[in-house]
């Protein structure tokens, strides 16, 4: 088994920098004595944000199935909890697929 030094340091550092910054985070928080109204704005669109950078790449890169499967999940999720959208929406996905690929 070959380790790649390189990519190791990599790894390493972009751990290292995560912890910083939820550390650093948590740190600076737990010092205030109350949060300021638009840090706690900001906290509450990290979600949507991450989502996001998730979601859009894969709509952009994929195939009709992918577009169809998520917008099939968003109207499911508009209705129901996270475990049906995501079911239904990975079900359309591996039933499109099957039909036409």
């Amino acid at each position: 088994m070959n380790i790649d030094t390189h990519m190791m340091m990599i790894i390493l550092a972009a751990a290292v920098a995560t912890y910083a910054t939820r550390a650093g985070g948590h740190l600076i928080i737990s010092r205030l004595k109350s949060i300021p109204p638009r840090v706690d704005a900001a906290l509450n669109a990290v979600p949507a944000a991450v989502l996001t950078t998730l979601v859009a790449p894969a709509f952009y890169a994929g195939g009709l199935e992918v577009k169809i499967a998520m917008v099939v999940g968003l109207l499911v999720g508009l209705r129901f909890s996270l475990i049906p959208m995501l079911l239904c929406g990975w079900g359309m996905a591996v039933l499109l697929r099957h039909l036409f690929l």
